[in-house]
């Protein structure tokens, strides 16, 4: 897999804090700001509440949408078992 750089500007309190905080975590600051830049990006992502689709794609979204419901026999007696915050 090909890698790039990408540059991220700092303080000198922030860069402390990052230093700090992927010492904690067991792991150079590249890889810590890395994982936690993609976990964020992720998130963001999909926290997303407006889906855009593409004209091209609606109808076959539609009729995925309109089409009859399916019975899941695992969700059926799921829905018929008394919480665990309620036993």
């Amino acid at each position: 897999m090909t890698t790039l750089v990408l540059s991220v500007r700092v303080n000198e309190e922030e860069r402390a804090l990052l230093e700090a905080a992927s010492s904690l975590a067991r792991t150079s600051l590249s890889d810590f700001i890395r994982r936690k830049a993609l976990d964020a990006a992720e998130a963001d992502i999909l926290e997303r509440r407006i889906v855009t689709i593409p004209a091209k794609d609606w109808e076959a979204f539609e009729a995925w949408a309109n089409r009859p419901p399916e019975e899941i026999a695992g969700l059926k007696d799921l829905a018929r078992t008394t919480p665990t915050w309620q036993k």
